[in-house]
């Protein structure tokens, strides 16, 4: 460890963070390493290592013959103070070795409000943080994610965006990469060559947006050998594709410390203000056996006591009786509990929650994201009522005490009925709890949590107006006040700052990357974390950049509007999007995949068989 490391790191919370050396972290030798990676979270250490994409590329990466990949974090305030005062310059935490020397750095974006700690993380690397004041001798920066499906705000920081899932896409984009480095290609050579041999690379220095006078984009042009638009990538056999039974096993507590089994990509339902629906699209499950050997292995290699079942809509999966029973066969006997997030309210069932209860009883979620039928119709939830009190009352009766039920507000055609709605359907969950409850002794904790709807590009919400800051305070204090005094019903809501800015990066132009430059340079970092978060500051970045954050968040889109994401792909087509908007309007719901297949064009990707076999 470098001296002046082993100094400061007793002066800094949580210093484990920072030092590495965990169970199953890999370690080469430097003379067999032909070529270094950089895997960054930005975010902290704990967030960055509960993040289960951030584990599969970790191990995948390692696997390759002469590769190398190491990882790092955003480090908290007093440690990044530490760390410039010492001139320590970010590193990796396998070598210690500052990551401006690596080959590539790899940023993965989850989340709009991170994007300052991508530029903190490269100044604090030594990289100049714009790509065209970037030389020969520094590393190729690569961001990928949810995030980079509209990837102009980051266009000017960023080399080169990955769409899609990226366990082939990144093997490809590192070979190609050993070539260059062995032929002895440029910088430049290299990104042309691997935006016309590779898909789902977008480089945005080979693409040039110009505007109209009323700020809108008229058009976004680009070099020959680049294409019109780039299609994400999508793992084709989820039971072939890598998995990373041996993962690293933190020395430190971190906000997911267990076991993730990855059960399906993609959903099924087709809820028209998620993102993440359309994006993970076309449904692909892993093979229940698998699973079953994948958990029993990581539990035995890990020592983790919990094993947690990931997917947008874990219920949705066919054969998840089946799999719990093959889990709980393991689990049982040795006291490791089995928690399944992300339950749908019209599938929960009694023979899944007895053996969801078999070790260790935890809270359960749902999501209805609207107080009346009418909206939840309008954004396509396709959970009614009727689902919701039956799975409450089958969770009172077998002895749970606690619901959270969790709401947006702000959606498109929301009234003050529907925000209403919310109260009036958590005291019907409560009236449901005295009429079902196993022991009333024990009480009841009804959770209702509302967050600010963020209109995300390629969903049928993309054209659709985020309401004003106002308007969102003005209906929180609706609800707050319908709940007043209603037994055992706790309210909590979102705090509506960052949402506001998210959907000003979410639907963001290359002309609010000077936003954000210009707010890190004057102290903006960790925006997710409320020690950090500075609305003024943000504003004050608006306004000297001479940029409307209305425009972007609060001004409906025309149909003939040319997005800035325009220039990506998730597969689904946008008149599809488009027909679901007006759906919307009407308040028609579209039938799930497995009813009715609606031809939104995702299909096309899966080439090794049919969506959700």
């Amino acid at each position: 460890m470098d001296p002046k490391l082993e100094r400061i790191l007793p002066r800094v919370q949580k210093p484990a963070r920072y030092t590495g050396g965990e169970y199953n972290a890999v370690v080469k030798d430097k003379s067999e390493v032909e070529l270094r990676y950089a895997l960054c979270f930005p975010d902290t250490y704990e967030i960055g290592m509960s993040n289960l994409g951030i584990r599969i590329l970790y191990g995948l990466i390692n696997e390759m013959p002469g590769v190398w990949c190491e990882r790092a974090f955003a480090p908290w305030g007093d440690m990044e103070e530490e760390m410039r005062a010492h001139q320590i310059p970010l590193y990796g935490l396998e070598s210690g070795d500052p990551i401006r020397a690596f080959d590539l750095v790899g940023f993965s974006l989850g989340y709009e409000m991170a994007y300052t700690n991508v530029l903190n993380m490269l100044d604090l690397a030594g990289i100049p943080i714009r790509a065209a004041d970037r030389d020969e001798t520094m590393p190729l920066i690569v961001a990928g994610g949810t995030c980079a499906y509209n990837p102009e705000p980051l266009a000017p920081f960023l080399d080169v965006f990955v769409l899609g899932e990226g366990e082939d896409v990144t093997r490809e984009m590192l070979e190609l990469f050993q070539t260059g480095k062995r032929e002895g290609w440029s910088r430049d050579a290299y990104l042309r060559r691997a935006v016309q041999e590779i898909p789902g690379l977008y480089v945005p220095s080979l693409y040039q947006a110009s505007y109209h006078e009323d700020g809108t984009l008229a058009s976004i042009t680009h070099d020959p050998i680049a294409p019109d638009r780039v299609v994400k990538r999508v793992v084709q056999n989820l039971d072939k594709s890598y998995f990373p039974v041996k993962t690293i096993i933190p020395s430190t507590e971190i906000v997911h410390d267990r076991v993730m089994l990855e059960v399906f990509r993609g959903c099924i339902r087709g809820c028209r203000f998620c993102q993440a629906g359309y994006a993970y699209r076309p449904v692909r499950a892993r093979s229940k056996d698998l699973l079953v050997r994948q958990g029993v292995e990581a539990c035995q290699d890990s020592g983790y006591q919990e094993i947690t079942l990931s997917s947008l809509s874990t219920s949705d999966y066919r054969p998840l009786t089946g799999l719990c029973d093959g889990l709980l066969d393991y689990c049982e006997p040795r006291s490791i509990s089995l928690s399944l997030p992300s339950l749908r309210a019209d599938n929960f069932s009694m023979s899944l929650m007895q053996r969801l209860q078999h070790v260790r009883r935890s809270g359960l979620t749902f999501a209805p994201e609207a107080g009346t039928q009418r909206l939840r119709d309008a954004i396509n939830k396709n959970v009614t009522e009727e689902d919701l009190l039956t799975s409450c009352k089958t969770a009172f009766s077998g002895g749970w005490t606690a619901v959270k039920l969790y709401f947006m507000l702000g959606l498109p055609t929301e009234t003050d009925e529907d925000v209403l709605g919310i109260a009036e359907l958590a005291d019907k969950v409560y009236r449901c709890w005295r009429e079902n409850a196993a022991n009333r002794a024990r009480g009841v904790r009804i959770t209702v949590s509302t967050s600010y709807f963020v209109p995300k590009p390629h969903t049928p919400f993309q054209w659709e107006p985020q309401i004003s800051e106002e308007e969102y305070r003005r209906r929180v204090g609706l609800l707050r006040e319908a709940l007043r005094g209603k037994k055992s019903v706790v309210y909590n809501w979102h705090d509506p700052d960052t949402s506001r800015l998210e959907a000003v990066f979410a639907r963001g132009d290359r002309r609010v990357a000077d936003v954000i430059e210009h707010a890190w340079r004057n102290g903006a970092k960790m925006d997710s974390w409320s020690e950090y978060f500075s609305l003024d500051r943000w504003l004050a970045a608006f306004e000297a950049c001479g940029v409307d954050p209305n425009f972007y968040a609060n001004r409906e889109r025309s149909r003939e509007e040319l997005f800035p994401w325009s220039v990506t792909s998730v597969g689904v087509r946008d008149q599809f999007l488009w027909h679901e908007r007006e759906q919307a309007r009407k308040s028609a719901v579209t039938p799930d995949c497995r009813k009715q297949c609606t031809g939104c064009g995702a299909d096309k990707l899966y080439t090794e068989g049919k969506c959700d076999e």
